[in-house]
C-alpha cells in the first residue's frame, strides 16, 4: 500500500467549494452594471457634473487594474480562501457606502466594490485550478457564464428596482448576494487558516518555494497571455461603450441602439461556456484564437463598409467579444503549472489589462471627437485586431508559464504540494 498518496477531497469539502465558487463569480459584475441604468437618478440626487459622471463610471474597471496586483499578494499572506472572503466584504462594504445621501461616499464605495471584485477576479482561476484541476474548462466556462448572466441581470433589474424603490434600493440590494457569498467563504477561510498556502507556512514547502521564484514579468508566455487578455478587454468595453452611438449616427433609433449592446452580451452569455470547455480539450488553442480574431475583423469591418446591417454586426461582435475574454481566462488556468502561478499570472494580466481597457473608450471618444466620424475610431480598432492575433497565437501555444529563477533557485519550477494536483491542460475538461 501506498501510504504517500494523497487522500481523496470530502464531497461535503468539493460540494461547498463549487457552492462558493458559483456565488463568488455571480457577485464580480452585479455592482458594475447595476450602476449605469441609474446614472440619471445618481446625478440628480447628489448634483454631479458631467465629468464627475464620467469618472464615475470609468473608476470601476480602472479598480479592477489597479486593484488586481493586491490579489496574489493577499493570497499569499492571509491564504486564498481569506483572501476571497475579504473580497466579497469589500464589495458588500462598497455597495452599502454608495447608498449614504453624499458624494464622496458614493466615489469612496465604487472604489471599494471595484477592489473587491478585482481581487475576487483575480484569484478565481486559482480557485479552478485548485480546487477542480480536472474540470479547468467546464468550472472556468461556467465561471463566464454565470458572470455574464448577473451582470445582464443587475443592468436589466436596475430601473425597475428604481421605480419601485428609489436608486438606494436599486443599489443596495446588491449587497445581499455578496454578504451571502463572503459567509459562505467563512468555513473555507477558518479550513485554509489550518493548512495555509502562504509563503511562510512550514506546512506548505510548495508555496515557500513560490515565494523565492523570480518574476513573471521575465516570462514570455506570461506576457503572451496579458497582452492578449488586455486587447480582449479593450475591445469589449470600447464596444458596450460606443456602439450605441455608433449606431445611432449610422440611422438607428436610441431605443434600438440601446438594445444592440445588450444583444451583444446575450449573444456572449452561452459562448463563456462553451469556449473555454472547447479550448480546455484542445492541448493548442491557436484555432479558437483564429476564429476569434475573425468574427471580430468582420463585425467591425461590416460597422464601418455596411452600418445599416447593424443587427448582423452586433451578433457577430457578440459572438467574438464573448469568446475572446473567456478564451483568455481560461489561458490563465491552462498555461499555469500550479494555483500559485495561476494567481499571480491573473494578477499581471488583468492589471495591464483593465487598465488598458479603461482608456480604450477615452481614447475612442478623443478621436471620434478630433476627426467628427467613426471610421479613424473603427480603423484603430481594426487595426488593434493584428496584435490580439499574434500574440493570441502565441498565447495558445501549448506550454506552461515558468517564472524566471532568483539568486539561490536552481529554476522557476513550482513543485505542487500533495493534494493540489496541476492539472494536465490537454486532458482538463
Amino acid at each position: 500500500m501506498n501510504t504517500s498518496a494523497t487522500p481523496p477531497v470530502p464531497r461535503a469539502l468539493t460540494a461547498w467549494s463549487l457552492a462558493g465558487l458559483v456565488l463568488l463569480t455571480i457577485n464580480l459584475r452585479a455592482a458594475i452594471t447595476g450602476i449605469s441604468p441609474v446614472l440619471g437618478d445618481l446625478r440628480d440626487a447628489f448634483g454631479l457634473s458631467g465629468a464627475e459622471v464620467g469618472v464615475l463610471t470609468t473608476l470601476p474597471v480602472l479598480c479592477l487594474g489597479v486593484f488586481a496586483s493586491l490579489a496574489p499578494v493577499a493570497a499569499r499572506r492571509l491564504g486564498t480562501e481569506t483572501a476571497i472572503a475579504g473580497s466579497l466584504l469589500l464589495i458588500t462594504a462598497g455597495i452599502l457606502l454608495r447608498v449614504v445621501a453624499a458624494p464622496l461616499p458614493l466615489f469612496v464605495g465604487t472604489v471599494l466594490a471595484g477592489a473587491g471584485i478585482a481581487m475576487g477576479n483575480v484569484l478565481m482561476p486559482a480557485v479552478i485550478k485548485r480546487a477542480f484541476p480536472n474540470r479547468v474548462g467546464s468550472l472556468t466556462g461556467l465561471a463566464m457564464m454565470l458572470m455574464a448572466t448577473s451582470g445582464a441581470v443587475a443592468a436589466g433589474l436596475a430601473v425597475p428596482l428604481d421605480d419601485a424603490g428609489g436608486w438606494r434600493l436599486a443599489l443596495a440590494v446588491w449587497a445581499v448576494p455578496s454578504l451571502v457569498a463572503a459567509l459562505a467563504w467563512g468555513p473555507l477561510a477558518l479550513r485554509g487558516r489550518r493548512s495555509p498556502d502562504r509563503p511562510a507556512a512550514p506546512t506548505a514547502p510548495a508555496y515557500a518555494a513560490a515565494a523565492r521564484e523570480g518574476s513573471l514579468l521575465r516570462s514570455p508566455v506570461a506576457w503572451y497571455v496579458a497582452v492578449f487578455m488586455g486587447l480582449a478587454s479593450l475591445m469589449f468595453y470600447v464596444l458596450m461603450s460606443w456602439l450605441p452611438e455608433i449606431m445611432k449616427d449610422a440611422g438607428f433609433a436610441p431605443a434600438a441602439a440601446g438594445m444592440m449592446v445588450s444583444t451583444m452580451m446575450i449573444v456572449g452569455i452561452p459562448l463563456g461556456f462553451l469556449v473555454p470547455v472547447l479550448a480546455a480539450r484542445l492541448r493548442d488553442q491557436r484555432v479558437v484564437v483564429a476564429g476569434v480574431v475573425l468574427t471580430m475583423v468582420v463585425g467591425i469591418g461590416g460597422l464601418m463598409v455596411a452600418p445599416a446591417a447593424g443587427w448582423a454586426w452586433t451578433a457577430v461582435l457578440g459572438i467574438g467579444t464573448g469568446s475572446a475574454f473567456p478564451l483568455a481566462y481560461t489561458l490563465l488556468s491552462l498555461r499555469s503549472p500550479s494555483p500559485s502561478v495561476a494567481a499571480r499570472l491573473s494578477g499581471m494580466a488583468q492589471t495591464g489589462g483593465y487598465l488598458l481597457a479603461g482608456f480604450g473608450p477615452l481614447a475612442m471618444g478623443v478621436l471620434h471627437g478630433a476627426t467628427g466620424g467613426w471610421h479613424v475610431p473603427l480603423t484603430l480598432l481594426l487595426v488593434l485586431v493584428a496584435p490580439e492575433l499574434v500574440f493570441g497565437m502565441l498565447a495558445a501555444r501549448p506550454g506552461l508559464v515558468r517564472p524566471a529563477p532568483r539568486p539561490g533557485v536552481p529554476d522557476g519550477r513550482l513543485v505542487e504540494p500533495k493534494g493540489l494536483p496541476a492539472a494536465e491542460p490537454a486532458r482538463a475538461r
